[in-house]
């Protein structure tokens, strides 16, 4: 999606064929997994998926992988422009891929069995994800808030928080930067459970902030 973000018409990914990388870890599962859910999303936000395509074959099939390449390239010329062929302007286009991009780890998690299996032949590829689920996975998108009755500004979730969306201090009540906030989980799972301070919400609007003012935590003696 930051490809297409940058202004690419078409993604191609090539890779082994299954069971044939002398790599250990076997990515191109992974791969292929990736490309299937990213082919649906691509559905659910308005984008013709064939814009994207993976191709796997043997190293040493060099005439092939010309010759899909070559393939791949005359489709996405007829295609035309990414957005404009699918008559989205260059502001709602920008849009949907930037909040696409922005739940990218919070769609990892919610999909991380699905992404982490292996299909083994190409009828498994059909219906593995469905419209369905992808639209449920977008109308029920979770959010984070830290129970300001709750929380004790020991601050750990703040320095847990990977994107740094977590605002507090020492004797403050924390806050979500909801619009910073990638909805990864990591302030749910530290918060130590006798705090129980972070609440997960799912497709409900997220309580306003405690103002700053109203902050201070007062211990105490």
């Amino acid at each position: 999606f930051r490809a297409f973000a940058n202004g690419m018409d078409g993604v191609f990914i090539g890779g082994c064929i299954l069971n044939e990388c002398n790599y250990i870890t076997h990515g191109n599962y992974q791969a292929l997994n990736m490309v299937l859910l990213c082919k649906k999303i691509m559905e659910h936000i308005g984008l013709n998926p064939d814009r994207l395509r993976i191709e796997l074959m043997s190293s040493g099939e060099g005439t092939v992988y010309v010759d899909v390449a070559n393939d791949f390239v005359r489709q996405v010329r007829e295609l035309g422009p990414i957005g404009k062929a699918e008559g989205l302007s260059e502001d709602e286009l920008a849009s949907k891929l930037a909040e696409v991009r922005k739940l990218i780890p919070y769609i990892k998690i919610v999909k991380r069995d699905k992404l982490e299996a292996r299909l083994e032949s190409k009828e498994e590829y059909a219906g593995y994800y469905t419209s369905g689920e992808i639209d449920q996975m977008f109308s029920e998108v979770v959010s984070y808030y830290i129970d300001p009755e709750k929380c004790k500004a020991c601050m750990i979730c703040l320095r847990k928080c990977p994107v740094e969306a977590i605002e507090g201090g020492k004797g403050l009540i924390h806050v979500i930067d909801q619009d910073k906030c990638i909805k990864c989980n990591t302030c749910f799972e530290v918060c130590p459970e006798k705090f129980s301070a972070v609440t997960k919400i799912v497709s409900a609007p997220v309580p306003p902030p405690v103002p700053e003012e109203a902050r201070m935590i007062v211990r105490e003696k």
